[in-house]
């Protein structure tokens, strides 16, 4: 039993990260400094943009107005699926409390964050769908305010059908700005007056590394790095059904993986021969994008068991993981490290990009292994409390003492002695002995 190499990579994710981060630190920091005027620089040199940055109500409702009707069906139908989903989410968390011990009350409140910054990519494509990702998502969660940015698309304004999905979704502020000047205004309240709690939103390896830099200071979603797509697919699978599948999400860019888990080496080859002519067939945006990605970062391997598949899926822990196979039950008990998984060929990562429910914004670079990817939970914090009745805290109290003078900490161990003095004057428990040294 083997696992066989049809196609290795060339290039890892991690490429190019150094010259990414080093531009985004000096960015931040040039904006921190700097304010509004800085980060309107930026949005002058990088996105040729000098027009309004935060939008009016008028200017909001004149874009959706000019929305095709079409498009509004089906964006706020895509709205909806994801709100039902995050809503779902949402009450699966609840707020308890429990006696944990004779006189011990502990419990749970479940509260949101006060304020989400949304971030919503446009730059190749206008990503309209990342729109109510990451703001529906935090509306269901009982956020207050979230304020929304995307690029200027093109030069222009922001793409009104992304300022559409952005409005429809519930963003209480909208502004026009893309890349680290975006990340960084979010973080730091810039043109808002308000500074978010968490900032959620895919982005290029900039807005990635802006993120991870604020992130501290910030919460935020996940590490994101480049799209990624790893299919598991045996004899049973439509080997054109595979293919398009790869070059699906290829498409999102030159460091986007692809990669191809086969369990019969014939539907590998077949599927390898297959890519070239879909990519050539797409228009040049997406050409250019997915053969890049294609040829340095795609990669099929031929597995003899699916027990080595599942093993080598696991250890990919990639954003989007598809699996055409027999016997879909086992592989969804087995795999354990993904970031949505897509089970069938009537389930493809496009519906989950768009409209299916599950949020699409996910871990990335192997960060399924510890990470989920973008819900409710995000933004709403699980904050516990706790009460005694005098007869718990006499028990508390005791063992107080005694632990922390075995780790040395007399104040700790004092604070329940002069509980107990209180209450108790005259009681014989054993305290531990006071801390000397």
């Amino acid at each position: 039993m083997a696992t066989h190499w049809l196609k290795r990579a060339a290039r890892t994710p991690a490429s190019n990260e150094d010259a990414a981060r080093e531009v985004a630190g000096r960015m931040i920091a040039e904006i921190e400094a700097g304010g509004e005027d800085a980060a309107r620089r930026f949005a002058r040199e990088l996105d040729r943009w000098d027009g309004t940055i935060l939008l009016g109500p008028e200017e909001i409702a004149r874009t959706v107005r000019a929305v095709p009707d079409q498009a509004r069906e089906d964006i706020d139908a895509a709205i909806a699926n994801v709100r039902r989903f995050a809503e779902a989410q949402r009450a699966s968390l609840r707020d308890f409390e429990i006696e944990v011990s004779p006189g011990v009350t502990a419990g749970q409140r479940v509260i949101p964050v006060d304020c989400v910054g949304a971030y919503v990519p446009t730059g190749r494509y206008a990503h309209i769908a990342s729109a109510y990702m990451g703001i529906a998502t935090a509306k269901a969660a009982g956020v207050r305010h979230v304020v929304a940015c995307s690029a200027p698309y093109r030069g222009g304004p922001i793409h009104p059908m992304v300022l559409y999905a952005m409005h429809r979704a519930g963003a209480d502020t909208i502004l026009t700005l893309g890349g680290v000047q975006a990340i960084a205004s979010l973080a730091f309240g810039l043109f808002s007056g308000r500074a978010a709690d968490v900032i959620v939103g895919p982005g290029n390896k900039f807005v990635a590394e802006a993120k991870r830099m604020l992130f501290g200071r910030v919460g935020i979603d996940v590490f994101a790095g480049p799209s990624e797509v790893a299919v598991i697919a045996d004899a049973t699978a439509d080997v054109d059904i595979v293919a398009a599948d790869l070059v699906g999400q290829a498409e999102h860019g030159h460091e986007s993986p692809a990669w191809l888990i086969a369990l019969d080496r014939d539907m590998a080859e077949a599927v390898m021969a297959r890519v070239p002519a879909l990519i050539a067939a797409l228009p040049p945006t997406a050409r250019d994008a997915a053969a890049v990605a294609w040829n340095d970062y795609g990669e099929v391997a031929a597995c003899d068991t699916r027990e080595e598949a599942a093993a080598l899926s696991d250890r990919y822990a990639c954003e989007h993981l598809e699996v055409q196979c027999a016997d879909l039950p086992w592989w969804r008990e087995r795999l354990v490290n993904y970031g949505s998984l897509f089970l069938g060929e009537e389930s493809t990562v496009a519906f989950g990009d768009k409209c299916s429910g599950p949020n699409h914004v996910l871990p990335t670079k192997a960060a399924a292994r510890y990470s989920a990817g973008l819900s409710v939970h995000k933004f709403l914090k699980p904050l516990t409390w706790q009460s005694a009745t005098r007869e718990g805290a006499k028990r508390l109290s005791e063992i107080t003492a005694r632990i922390s003078r075995l780790e040395g900490m007399e104040a700790h161990a004092r604070t329940a002695d002069l509980r107990l003095a209180k209450w108790f004057p005259g009681h014989n428990l054993p305290l531990g002995e006071p801390v000397q040294g």
